[in-house]
């Protein structure tokens, strides 16, 4: 392909510069990408199956659909010392009933901001 303009110019428009810049810097932060990929899924997953602000659902049903615990964003621990872990504005405790492995879905609360825990 013959290029127009400078002798130095490297893209044959603006939109294959743009593309070329997008790809390397995907490949440059790979990891960050796949965290925020996972971190968004995560919060997805736990809005869709907290429809009433505090659910319990078995935690097979949320890997499933591709969650991972290990990703979170941050934690709140209540007076009871339980930790729940957040994807934003979204929370999980893991729960045990007998054989059973649930989660307790949460939303953010407000007061949960001035508790004192050690997020």
């Amino acid at each position: 392909m013959k290029f127009r303009g400078r002798i130095d110019k490297v893209y044959c428009s603006l939109k294959c510069k743009s593309i070329n810049q997008y790809e390397s810097r995907r490949e440059k932060e790979k990891f960050y990408f796949q965290v925020d990929a996972q971190l968004k899924t995560n919060r997805k997953l736990l809005k869709k199956y907290n429809k009433t602000g505090k659910t319990i659902l078995r935690r097979e049903v949320l890997q499933m659909e591709g969650f991972n615990s290990n990703y979170f964003t941050h934690y709140w621990k209540n007076d009871k010392g339980d930790v729940y872990f957040f994807c934003y504005d979204y929370g999980f405790l893991n729960l045990r009933e007998g054989e059973k492995k649930k989660y307790i879905i949460v939303e953010w609360q407000d007061y949960m901001r001035n508790h004192k825990n050690g997020s």
